[in-house]
């Protein structure tokens, strides 16, 4: 009952805002259509990062602070969740990073399929193939497999060209991107259900 009311809520506000006259960008941000954010989202340049969305996607930022995450070329940096432990690294004069991942190429692959469900509820399959030489029907076939119950429930849709995020799912946006995060999958599987 909790998730259908919490679902419904979103739903009421969404309808209000649009009402308004914002435009839904995605899961929990809003803006005018004449905004940087509206725009970049109609030519297809909207961006999200660990902040949330952006008009600056290929720009490196720096975290300050207690467990700020900074995010340079191919790397992304956090800080010490301690502040002790933060401000024995600073008057140490060591670079506050305790976790560092370096993207690979498979990282790069799901970060740009992710952004592209995000920021524009779509897949292009030959986009992919065009940038990154894989077959994505193939690469990503159990991906597509647990997207199934999405779809017969009307919140996505496949087909041999790509995934596009439906109306009815754009509530749902990020549960359909977190189907790609490998390393999210990793840890606690299927979260789809837990959200409905």
């Amino acid at each position: 009952m909790g998730s259908e009311m919490c679902i419904r809520d979103s739903g009421n506000t969404i309808h209000a805002l649009t009402d308004a006259g914002y435009q839904y960008i995605g899961i929990d941000h809003f803006a005018k259509p004449d905004d940087e954010l509206a725009i970049a989202q109609r030519e297809g340049k909207l961006h999200r990062n660990f902040q949330g969305y952006t008009t600056h996607g290929n720009c490196d930022l720096l975290g300050f602070g207690v467990s700020s995450i900074s995010q340079i070329g191919l790397h992304i940096l956090q800080n010490p969740t301690d502040l002790s432990d933060y401000q024995n690294l600073i008057n140490a004069g060591k670079l506050p990073a305790v976790k560092v991942i370096s993207a690979r190429l498979p990282d790069l692959l799901r970060r740009y399929v992710i952004m592209n469900l995000l920021c524009h509820d779509y897949i292009d399959f030959k986009d992919v193939n065009a940038r990154f030489s894989i077959d994505p029907m193939t690469y990503f076939i159990d991906e597509i497999r647990q997207l199934g119950e999405m779809q017969a429930d009307k919140l996505v849709d496949m087909d041999a060209k790509g995934i596009r995020v439906l109306p009815k799912g754009r509530l749902l946006g990020r549960n359909v991107a977190m189907v790609f995060d490998t390393y999210l999958a990793s840890k606690e599987g299927n979260r789809f259900s837990k959200v409905i």
